[in-house]
């Protein structure tokens, strides 16, 4: 050991670490700062165009899933094919080549319509053709997640119902729906999460939402670590957040039902 005031008091290193540690600390906060010269506030918007992305394409999903899920189960053969053709092209194509896909191709075929018919093409907008691209992709997981959670209701509630004289309608609000709510959740819940980072993909064709903007900060500032670690941080923050949400309708809809440790 070298005395006080030896050659060891004084470490090269040890200076200069505490020297970087602060001022590294400070140049992260001064780049996440939400008030410009910071980004913070542009991962912020980013973040919000992914949320409304992911309710708005989780709702049209579900839409798409409930009638889907209706169809194959009580259509006819020819709805039954046409549903069961749309969910195994959708679930076996990959997601980003749909996206790609409809997205371009999608919004062309309507300009070509609208021109065909003599009027003007329309810039269709991004937020909406996001939402529609992403809810065509999750209705057809949706369909199989509502149909499985439709077959897993005691048929003797909706033979009773019938029984009653319950046009179908009436059925699906009263007996179906909430009937089904506990067996699709846990399905819902996980789509609803993939909807959330899925959006992510929506870079690839421009749209301005939290993986977009992430990687116009870190291009600017390079920065790349800082950012994609802070856009990481922002979508843990958001899936832990629905499961706190998620785990609360759940039990709602569980009311009146044994739970698992009383089944034990």
């Amino acid at each position: 050991m070298y005395p006080p005031g030896g050659p060891g008091s004084s470490n090269p290193g040890a200076k200069l670490i505490d020297a970087f540690l602060p001022a590294s600390a400070a140049g992260i906060m001064e780049l996440l700062s939400p008030v410009p010269p910071g980004w913070g506030g542009t991962l912020l918007v980013g973040l919000l165009h992914s949320i409304e992305i992911a309710v708005g394409a989780t709702c049209l999903g579900l839409l798409i899933g409930t009638g889907g899920a209706y169809g194959k189960l009580y259509g006819g053969p020819v709805v039954r094919d046409l549903l069961a053709v749309y969910t195994t092209v959708v679930r076996a194509v990959p997601e980003l080549v749909l996206i790609l896909l409809l997205y371009y191709a999608g919004t062309d075929l309507i300009n070509q319509v609208l021109t065909a018919m003599g009027y003007q093409r329309v810039d269709i907008s991004g937020l909406a053709a996001g939402i529609f691209v992403l809810g065509f992709v999750q209705g057809a997981y949706s369909t199989e997640v509502i149909r499985g959670a439709i077959l897993s209701i005691p048929q003797g509630q909706i033979e009773a119902a019938r029984a009653y004289g319950m046009p179908p309608s009436l059925l699906l609000r009263r007996i179906t729906l909430p009937a089904m709510l506990p067996f699709a959740i846990p399905g819902l819940a996980n789509l609803w999460l993939i909807a959330t980072k899925d959006t992510a993909l929506l870079a690839v064709v421009g749209f301005f939402e939290l993986t977009l903007a992430t990687r116009q900060a870190a291009g600017v500032t390079k920065a790349y670590l800082t950012f994609y670690v802070a856009a990481g941080a922002l979508y843990l923050m958001l899936s832990l957040f629905s499961n706190l949400i998620i785990g609360r309708v759940e039990a709602w809809a569980r009311r009146g039902m044994p739970s698992v440790k009383e089944a034990r």
